[in-house]
């Protein structure tokens, strides 16, 4: 990987740092913040490798915290963008997601597409999410509970009712997350519209994600590039 690339990647991971515990912290979830991860304690505890060269030390807090966890009946997720940890004693799996990177470049005008602005159109984004992405531990779904109004800081995006995602601007590139069409709206070009309203919005600065593999074909059409397959320890 070129230097550029693993600087891509190395955004990309404090994007998804940023963005999830500004979620934790707005919803009153505790946050473990250690130079080498980030851990997370909502309704799973998700921890999240932030360098590529773990030393000993954080190599051994972290899956000494993964095992507790495990032990007390927790779902725990650790986010390993850069493919370096080994958690299969703990009896966890990995599971592969693509991080991709696109860099600035022209894109369509996109009118279909709006910014929340209220409260009221952010819980109907997050309905939409909870329920078209889905986000089956968030239902039945308390309104407020996964998208507090302090997201409202970041950029959230909708699409007539049929669609939804989310963005974060942190670390000079965009991160966007949650990209959902509802079923009966699906392969209509919701997700399409919705990613050209993303860039446009981040005009002037790389974009990041996480791909679930349904939604890379249209990542790559888009002009993102892979960083890699992501591990996802469960």
């Amino acid at each position: 990987m070129t230097g550029l690339l693993t600087e891509r990647l190395r955004q990309a991971s404090e994007n998804a740092v940023a963005m999830w515990t500004a979620l934790a912290r707005a919803r009153g979830d505790g946050v473990l913040e250690r130079p080498g991860f980030t851990a997370v304690d909502g309704r799973r505890f998700r921890i999240m490798l932030r360098t590529g060269e773990p030393d000993e030390s954080t190599t051994q807090e972290l899956t000494e915290l993964a095992r507790v966890k495990r032990a007390d009946g927790r779902t725990v997720v650790v986010e390993d963008p850069f493919r370096v940890l080994d958690l299969d004693d703990l009896g966890m799996t990995a599971g592969q997601l693509p991080v991709m990177v696109r860099e600035p470049a022209p894109v369509p005008a996109e009118t279909t597409v709006s910014r929340v602005r209220t409260v009221a159109e952010l819980g109907k984004a997050e309905d939409i999410v909870v329920h078209g992405f889905p986000l089956e531990e968030y239902q039945p779904l308390a309104p407020g509970t996964v998208f507090p109004p302090a997201l409202l800081d970041q950029a959230v995006f909708v699409k007539d009712g049929e669609g939804a995602c989310v963005t974060m601007d942190h670390g000079g590139v965009g991160g966007v997350y949650w990209v959902t069409t509802l079923p009966e709206h699906r392969s209509k070009g919701v997700g399409r519209a919705l990613m050209h309203a993303v860039l446009r919005h981040f005009e002037d600065r790389p974009v990041t994600l996480t791909a679930a593999r349904a939604g890379k074909p249209l990542y790559d059409k888009l002009g993102f590039t892979g960083l890699g397959d992501a591990n996802w320890w469960r």
